[in-house]
């Protein structure tokens, strides 16, 4: 039994080498950081700035006030729109997020991101005999459109030319 234990081991190591060895990574993992070292982040005091701010941290960012460059975020728009309604008291929504945004070089005020938008949406079905139910809904989708508005914003800031 001690034999076949020290087997799997051994099979479970060498296999995990070899794909260490030959440049498989987990998608989502190891992620290249954005090419910016210290950005300031102005605009709406929101919870997707605090999100912003969260995530170019942990991308090695260094988020100040008297960065080079700056982040200017504007106020989150959510919106709701009725697809279809059923019989049954369900209905089907489409969530909508949108964020205008610019990046600009605090030196000359030049914009190297000019006044662009971000929009995320997302389907949803509520029912209107759970209230409860579906206001944990909505904002469970708030959040969802909020990560999804980040990871579009990242990979902007990820393609941005700085020089």
């Amino acid at each position: 039994m001690q034999r076949r234990s020290l087997l799997q081991f051994g099979l479970t190591a060498g296999a995990s080498l070899a794909l260490a060895g030959c440049g498989f990574r987990l998608r989502g993992f190891d992620q290249p950081v954005v090419a910016i070292d210290a950005l300031a982040v102005e605009g709406a005091d929101s919870e997707l700035a605090r999100r912003v701010t969260r995530r170019l941290e942990s991308a090695g960012t260094r988020v100040h006030d008297q960065a080079a460059l700056v982040l200017n975020l504007g106020t989150e728009n959510f919106r709701e729109r009725r697809l279809s309604v059923l019989d049954s008291g369900h209905r089907d929504l489409e969530m909508t997020l949108a964020v205008p945004f610019s990046v600009q070089r605090r030196a000359d005020g030049a914009y190297l991101l000019d006044q662009q938008r971000l929009e995320v949406s997302e389907h949803l079905t509520v029912n209107d005999d759970q209230l409860l139910a579906q206001d944990d809904l909505r904002e469970e989708t708030r959040d969802r459109l909020r990560d999804d508005a980040v990871s579009q914003l990242m990979n902007r800031l990820r393609a941005l030319d700085t020089e």
